[in-house]
């Protein structure tokens, strides 16, 4: 372990999220209002993801539900993981298949105008596809968060976000900055200081 190797790693990270700033700060804001409109029409936001980002599902939830700040307190905006409960998870992959763990509860907690935000690295999770595809079908708002290439998920979003890095650990860092910069921009539109 060195500390070049320090410096380089998060050099990398300080430049893919300098990228992204250059080149999604557009797309950043259309999933924003995305949100805004869904949530000032009664809706909630839905997130789904595999590994890391499973965990940032359940990261930006808890942003949504609780509070980005103790000195901004403010009410719960409705936000619900797919990725937390074992038993549906387990039940559905056995039942139907790993590829509709997230569209199966899309199909029961889903209504027309809710947001289902996929979050997949690489773009090509069968079952954030699969939940993306059935959120489409059933009337969702959709958001994708995806690395460069965008996958087959980015195509099939109202709003891609493609952070311009083939490095899974940078996207996913730049990943959970741009949910927080969501649930931020979410905020200030719906409960302005």
């Amino acid at each position: 372990m060195t500390v070049d190797r320090v410096r380089a790693y998060l050099e990398g990270t300080a430049e893919t999220a300098r990228r992204t700033a250059e080149s999604c700060a557009g797309d950043v804001v259309r999933a924003a209002e995305t949100i805004v409109h869904a949530l000032r029409d009664g809706a909630k936001i839905l997130l789904c993801g595999n590994g890391g980002s499973a965990a940032d599902s359940q990261h930006l939830a808890a942003e949504f539900v609780s509070a980005l700040s103790r000195d901004r307190l403010r009410p719960a905006i409705p936000a619900l993981a797919l990725t937390t409960d074992t038993s549906i998870l387990t039940a559905v992959a056995n039942d139907f298949g790993f590829e509709g763990v997230f569209a199966r509860q899309v199909e029961a907690l889903g209504r027309p105008g809710d947001v289902l935000v996929g979050i997949s690295t690489s773009g090509n999770s069968p079952d954030v596809l699969r939940a993306i595809e059935v959120a489409r079908e059933r009337g969702l708002r959709t958001i994708a968060l995806t690395g460069a290439d965008g996958g087959a998920l980015a195509p099939l979003a109202d709003v891609a976000i493609r952070v311009p890095s083939s490095e899974t650990s940078h996207i996913q860092a730049c990943h959970i900055a741009i949910g927080q910069l969501l649930a931020f921009l979410a905020e200030d539109a719906l409960y302005p200081r």
